[in-house]
């Protein structure tokens, strides 16, 4: 059931972005997803900081892309746009040399998941630099290692709005990151559920075709027996024995299911009646048969 990483993540938005038809249980899930599926993104007017993001303002296939992202990915982008506007006017009233971004909406589509990341926190390191540069007096005052929380009592206290800005979208976007590992994680979760489901599904499809299978051979060969009982009390055992169950089988069929005397056509233009030999001889044909029977 293992695979490879590269492997599981092409699965994993292959399950994400087409439809599960094997069971009640999959469509269920379609309907939630269909529920969840993003809205279209909200008109924001120009004294929006995410209008006037100079990113957007660039990109304008960018529109389109974001449309296509699920609401945890859209705040995730949100937050990472806002904070990389921020640096970028910090840097530029100091006259720091602004860095290059890679992060782009094309990293996350068409989902979010971890091994994407890489540019985001490239990119986060980045705009920490312009920042120390650009803000070497006030972040002096931060403290070594701060939590989330010490960074936003820090920002609320300064009087730079841009470095504000910055430091509290910078705490938005690791919150975002963190919600967008959860979404994806839960992802995986289905994924391996339907996976192991499936398998549950397909190992029961071909338990039942074998049934059929060792039912059908027995009545073709006309045995006093109830096919029907044998091969189900057979399976029955063997899912908690079945070294045992298989010995039983070939050595004593009929403790699966009694021979049945009354089937057991009479000798000699039926003056000869069906003796408990006749049941013994059976029993032993029977499990010689079974023995080699390939279903």
């Amino acid at each position: 059931m293992s695979s490879s990483s590269e492997d599981f993540d092409r699965l994993l938005d292959e399950f994400i972005n087409s439809q599960l038809q094997d069971t009640e249980d999959h469509l269920a899930e379609l309907n939630d997803k269909s529920v969840q599926k993003p809205s279209p993104a909200p008109t924001t007017s120009q004294d929006d900081d995410f209008s006037v993001s100079s990113l957007l303002e660039t990109e304008q296939l960018n529109n389109e892309q974001f449309d296509k992202l699920y609401p945890e990915e859209k705040r995730l982008y949100n937050a990472y746009n806002t904070f990389i506007v921020a640096v970028t006017n910090c840097g530029n009233e100091a006259n720091v040399e602004i860095p290059e971004f890679h992060f782009t909406i094309s990293d996350i589509l068409p989902r979010f998941r971890p091994s994407r990341a890489k540019n985001i926190h490239k990119d986060i390191l980045s705009a920490w630099e312009v920042l120390i540069l650009s803000q070497p007096t006030r972040l002096q005052s931060l403290p070594a290692n701060p939590s989330d929380e010490q960074i936003l009592n820090f920002a609320e206290k300064t009087t730079d709005s841009n470095l504000q800005n910055a430091l509290i979208s910078y705490v938005e976007t690791l919150i975002e990151l963190e919600s967008c590992e959860v979404a994806y994680n839960l992802r995986k979760v289905k994924y391996q559920k339907y996976k192991i489901e499936k398998q549950i599904f397909e190992e029961e499809q071909r338990r039942r075709e074998k049934m059929r299978q060792y039912i059908k051979a027995i009545r073709a060969k006309n045995f006093p027996i109830d096919a029907e009982m044998l091969v189900n009390n057979f399976f029955k055992t063997s899912r908690k024995d079945p070294d045992g169950a298989q010995k039983v089988l070939e050595n004593s069929p009929a403790t699966f299911a009694p021979i049945q005397f009354d089937k057991i056509k009479p000798k000699f233009f039926g003056l000869i009646k069906p003796k408990p030999e006749d049941g013994i001889r059976i029993n032993k044909r029977l499990g010689k048969f079974l023995k080699h029977l390939k279903a």
